[in-house]
């Protein structure tokens, strides 16, 4: 499993990881009682840690990443940041963190943390009939009583993100007639409450469609609220005028200086086309560029590996990063070739349990873990370089093994896990400031 006593296997690492947060597997090796407790920490947002793994650097043998070196540090941190990171002092009267290894808090970056059954009474998914449309029917009819208790539901999904070392998503939420702002109005409450260990942005998601369902008002008035992008579904399929969609939202972004991150499921030519219309738009608005996602986008994982290439590399060049569940079915999206043209590539859980599905996790690193099965990252350095997907593109170690994170300046935003023997976060660190939850304290 290692191949010194400072040494880490990745694919163990990050194979028995996934299995942990997956619960899929007992794991008695998990750490029952937190090393952080309230008599340890010192005043005002003051702590120090010892006995901290960090990554250091690669091992190489013929010339290949052979394994992971990791040492231990010990870590100080002030007022939400990493103010200066030393060698280890093992006698030092300071939060031991036992050799846990330390990475940088994991991001889930597509959730829809305002509608969902978590924490409420189960509930499967229903039968589907009339395609997104017949969806959009039934959730004209579920969002009400939904509504009613969105805020406490949404507390407990962001909790459950908390235990797998989730601190910041990025959520879609429902603007349209029949929740107006409402939902958007819940899940700010929930956040308010969770604000001392989770942060957010916000999509204003139009799910019925921009026009379909005249959600324009509600869109042009959460655009000037809390929110930070403009959102969008299936411009094709649910409002027939890719065009018209994609005008719209991008002038709306443009308006309100805010992002775009548009829902796209459309696998036929409908969706190659709405890919290429927004290059278009993005190359034209270049305020755009770096600030615009399109979730899922099905319909790369369909096109010819030439085509795949062509389109990614356009993707590149706008700056238009995909936000992606990885799989689909059967279909396996090409995201080797999206980094391979520096297409920023993010993952979250979309849902963990809803009327849509019932099959999330919570875990993005059980996204790492399948995403390296499924494009055959078996070596140690293609392994190290998967983490990434779970943190929201910041590594430990650059692509040459040089340490790159943690950084003294940096903030204090990151979960120490049992690198050894699974990755259940067991603690995790985003603000300076306790909270206890579930066991453990959280910062």
């Amino acid at each position: 499993m290692k191949t010194s006593d400072n040494n880490i296997s990745r694919k163990d690492f990050i194979r028995n990881s996934a299995l942990a947060v997956a619960g899929l597997t007992l794991i008695p090796n998990i750490m029952t009682a937190s090393p952080f407790d309230e008599k340890n920490l010192s005043v005002k947002g003051k702590m120090s840690l010892k006995n901290v793994r960090l990554e250091t650097g690669f091992d190489y043998q013929n010339g290949e990443v052979s394994s992971t070196k990791t040492d231990l540090f010990y870590v100080e941190v002030e007022n939400g940041k990493i103010i200066k990171i030393s060698p280890n002092q093992p006698n030092a009267k300071a939060v031991d963190a036992k050799g846990l290894l330390m990475l940088p808090a994991f991001k889930d970056m597509h959730i829809h943390l305002d509608k969902t059954f978590y924490g409420d009474q189960w509930q499967a998914v229903r039968k589907r009939t009339g395609g997104i449309k017949g969806m959009i029917e039934l959730e004209q009819k579920m969002l009400p009583e939904m509504l009613k208790n969105s805020t406490f539901k949404a507390e407990k999904l962001i909790e459950l993100l908390q235990s797998k070392g989730t601190s910041f998503a990025r959520s879609h939420v429902n603007i349209e007639p029949t929740s107006k702002l409402q939902s958007l109005k819940n899940l700010q409450k929930a956040l308010e409450n969770k604000k001392k260990g989770f942060g957010a942005e916000l999509v204003a998601f139009p799910q019925h469609g921009v026009f379909y369902t005249d959600s324009v008002p509600y869109l042009k008035e959460a655009a000037k609220m809390d929110i930070d992008f403009i959102g969008g579904v299936d411009p094709f399929n649910i409002e027939g005028d890719i065009e018209k969609v994609i005008d719209f939202t991008v002038q709306l972004a443009l308006d309100n200086k805010k992002g775009i991150d548009i829902h796209l499921h459309e696998t036929g030519d409908s969706g190659l086309r709405t890919v290429e219309y927004l290059i278009k738009k993005v190359t034209e608005n270049p305020a755009l560029k770096g600030k615009t996602y399109l979730s899922h986008c099905f319909v790369l994982g369909k096109l010819e590996a030439a085509k795949q290439e062509e389109i990614a590399e356009k993707l590149g060049d706008a700056q238009i990063g995909i936000v992606s569940t990885i799989p689909f079915g059967r279909l396996i999206m090409p995201i080797p070739t999206l980094y391979k043209h520096n297409v920023t590539v993010l993952t979250g859980n979309d849902s963990i349990v809803d009327h849509w599905n019932t099959f999330g996790t919570g875990s993005v690193l059980q996204k790492a873990n399948l995403m390296a099965q499924l494009y055959g990252y078996s070596t140690e350095f293609l392994l190290s370089r998967s983490l990434k997907l779970a943190t929201g593109n910041i590594l430990p170690l650059d692509d040459k093994g040089t340490q790159q994170w943690p950084k003294s300046g940096d903030k204090a935003n990151f979960v120490l896990i049992n690198a050894s023997c699974s990755a259940e976060a067991v603690s995790r660190i985003s603000e300076v400031e306790s909270l206890v939850h579930d066991g453990n304290v959280v910062f």
